[in-house]
């Protein structure tokens, strides 16, 4: 069975940086997108970034292009990273690793398989 597991979210200070981790495991992931999408209370999930299985391209939504950096995890064949700089209070959210066919398709919603998500909160 399909497991995404998410680490690395806590409780920063508006300016400051923090890196969440996305393990895989279940089955082969070397051929699938990854990438991450949050929820803010209150409100829906949103698309925040995605990386093709070869690590070459990616997407980010407007909301953290320039400030969020996605990558394959070069220790694990099916992990993805996020590192996340400048953050600020409207970026707090849980922050879910997914899982789906293409960089393309899941920017635009489509994902296979969710993880638990990690709490991220930025508060001074």
């Amino acid at each position: 069975q399909v497991r995404l597991e998410e680490t690395g979210g806590g409780l920063v200070q508006p300016g400051a940086s923090l890196n969440l981790s996305c393990t895989a495991s279940g089955r082969p992931f070397s051929s699938y997108a990854m990438g991450w999408f949050r929820q803010a209370p209150e409100k829906e999930r949103e698309f925040v970034a995605t990386v093709s299985w070869t690590g070459t391209s990616a997407v980010y939504a407007d909301a953290v292009k320039g400030r969020f950096t996605i990558a394959r995890d070069p220790s694990k064949n099916t992990g993805v990273l996020l590192e996340m700089r400048d953050l600020k209070p409207e970026d707090t959210a849980v922050y879910y690793c997914v899982e789906g066919g293409s960089t393309t398709r899941m920017a635009q919603g489509e994902v296979r398989h969710w993880g638990q998500g990690t709490q991220v909160t930025v508060s001074s």
